[in-house]
């Protein structure tokens, strides 16, 4: 499986790692950490050298009940900081956390690559007239209602099922509108208690069937330090246990905040397929 990106065809049957740069104050684990632009640079040139394929760089908090910000502002957040990154590193590749078409756009004409949506295009009714327009890979989150409300959004007929559908959809409707690179990220923290995050983790493999790259989100999150009594700060080896059974169920890319330890692990799993096919 490929995407495109800047004329690039990334080749995702070998898993990618997408490394994490947020510019928000108050997100889960690093809000407010990337204030400078050299702090922001060093950050972009570490993930970089430790062989992250893709940032993905967002300027609005996700965690659940994080404080909405207008478009305006996520718009002034971002865009400052997506130009210096550009100018200093031409060759990225950016993928942008947004759930806005005006965002999206603003970004790609400034030099990003690929749309992460959280919300499947749910909260912006342009936003898969918008990615069509553009040609750029877009990656199709599940979540329900809004960061603010999605954990009140959590009783499902059957979850594996429910997200497949929703998947099923969507995917169809970007496909009538000519999007050709899709990647599905099920959406770990969103909309789901920690038991449901287990259930999908446990079940990764059954999307398969869906024929599309599968992100993985799992960094720091809540489904781990919560089971493990402890906090984002001190869930790294956790994080690199989630990472290695999604590899194992078909993840494609792994977006995380710690980018050796992934590189490290998919570098691990690949050996152990090649030694396995062999």
């Amino acid at each position: 499986m490929y995407i495109n990106c800047k004329g690039h065809l990334i080749d995702l049957d070998r898993p990618k790692v997408m490394g994490i740069l947020n510019l928000t104050p108050d997100s889960f684990y690093d809000g407010g950490k990337f204030k400078s632009d050299s702090a922001i640079l060093g950050q972009i040139e570490k993930m970089l050298r430790e062989e992250a394929t893709f940032i993905d760089i967002g300027a609005y908090s996700s965690r659940p009940k994080a404080t909405h910000i207008s478009q305006e502002e996520e718009v002034a957040r971002l865009l400052p900081v997506l130009e210096i990154v550009v100018k200093e590193f031409p060759e990225v590749l950016i993928s942008i956390d947004t759930f806005r078409s005006h965002v999206a756009r603003k970004a790609i004409d400034a030099g990003a690559c690929i749309v992460n949506d959280i919300s499947g295009g749910s909260l912006d009714e342009h936003m898969f007239q918008t990615i069509a327009e553009l040609q750029v890979p877009y990656i199709l989150m599940h979540m329900r209602g809004t960061p603010q409300n999605m954990q009140q959004n959590v009783q499902y007929e059957n979850l594996i099922k429910d997200i497949i559908f929703y998947f099923s959809q969507k995917v169809f409707e970007l496909r009538k509108l000519g999007v050709n690179d899709l990647i599905l990220d099920p959406g770990f923290g969103f909309s789901k208690t920690l038991d449901q995050n287990y259930e999908l983790l446990d079940k990764l493999e059954l999307f398969s069937g869906l024929e599309l790259p599968l992100l993985a989100g799992l960094s720091r999150k809540s489904m781990l330090y919560k089971l493990l009594d402890t906090d984002p700060a001190r869930a790294l080896n956790a994080t690199t246990a989630a990472n290695t059974i999604s590899l194992m169920k078909g993840a494609s890319i792994l977006r995380v905040h710690d980018v050796r330890e992934a590189v490290e692990t998919v570098k691990i799993f690949q050996k152990m397929m090649n030694k396995t096919s062999s």
